[in-house]
C-alpha cells in the first residue's frame, strides 16, 4: 500500500468513526502501519473529524519523527507504535471512546464472553488494561503488552482500542465490541447474562 492510499483510509475511517459513535469530538484516533517504508499514517491531534481533510493526515517513523504532514500527530502516537514493536502481525490501529465499552473501563470491569461473535472477532473476554495517564509511554506499554495476543482490550477509565493486520478489521473489532458491551449492559437489565461456557470458546478457537 502507498502512503497516499493509506492517508485516503485514515481519514475514511476516521469520518465513519465520527458518524458510528465511535469517536466523539476530537477524541479517539487510528492509525496504518506500513512496514516496507517503516512509517505509520496516523489522525492528527485536536482535529474534528467533521473538518478533517487528507493534508490533516499525519506520518510518522516509528521514533515519532513527523515524515510528512504539518500536523501535530495523535497525542496517543506512542501507543500505536510500541503496538506495532511489539505486535509483528497488526497494521492498524483503531482507539475509541465509544461509550457503552467505554463505560466498562470506567467500573474496571472486562467486557464477559457473552456473544459467540466475541470469539473470532475479539479474542474472548475483552480485558483491562491498568490505569495510566494518557499520552504516556507507560500506557503505551502496557496496552502493547495487555493485547497478549488478543484483537481488542479495554483501557481503564480511558477507552478501547482494537488491532488488526488491516483497517478493516481493525475497525470491524471496534465496532463489535462497542455492540458486545451494548449488548451486555442490556442484558444486565434484563437478568443475569450468561456466559460462554469455556468448551465452547475452545472449540472455536481450535484448542
Amino acid at each position: 500500500m502507498k502512503i497516499s492510499e493509506a492517508k485516503e483510509k485514515v481519514l475514511f475511517w476516521s469520518k465513519r468513526a465520527y458518524a458510528e459513535g465511535l469517536f466523539a469530538g476530537t477524541s479517539g484516533n487510528l492509525s496504518i502501519y506500513l512496514p516496507e517504508e517503516k512509517v505509520v499514517v496516523i489522525t492528527p491531534s485536536s482535529i474534528r473529524y467533521e473538518d478533517m481533510s487528507i493534508e490533516d493526515i499525519v506520518v510518522v517513523d516509528l521514533t515519532g519523527a513527523t515524515v510528512e504532514g504539518n500536523r501535530k500527530p495523535s497525542s496517543e502516537m506512542k501507543m500505536h507504535l510500541a503496538i506495532y514493536l511489539e505486535n509483528s502481525q497488526v497494521y492498524s490501529v483503531v482507539h475509541t471512546h465509544s461509550p457503552y465499552a467505554t463505560s466498562f473501563a470506567v467500573c474496571q470491569e472486562p467486557i464477559p464472553l457473552v456473544l459467540i461473535e466475541m470469539i473470532p472477532f475479539l479474542g474472548g473476554t475483552v480485558n483491562c488494561v491498568p490505569l495510566q495517564l494518557p499520552g504516556t509511554e507507560e500506557l503505551a506499554q502496557a496496552v502493547a503488552k495487555g493485547l497478549n495476543g488478543k484483537n481488542g482490550c479495554l483501557l481503564n477509565n480511558h477507552g478501547v482500542v482494537t488491532v488488526g493486520d488491516t483497517i478493516e478489521r481493525a475497525f470491524i473489532r471496534a465496532e463489535y465490541m462497542e455492540d458486545a458491551a451494548k449488548i451486555a449492559t442490556l442484558a444486565r437489565i434484563n437478568g443475569e447474562p450468561k456466559l460462554i461456557p469455556t468448551e465452547i470458546e475452545m472449540q472455536m478457537k481450535g484448542i
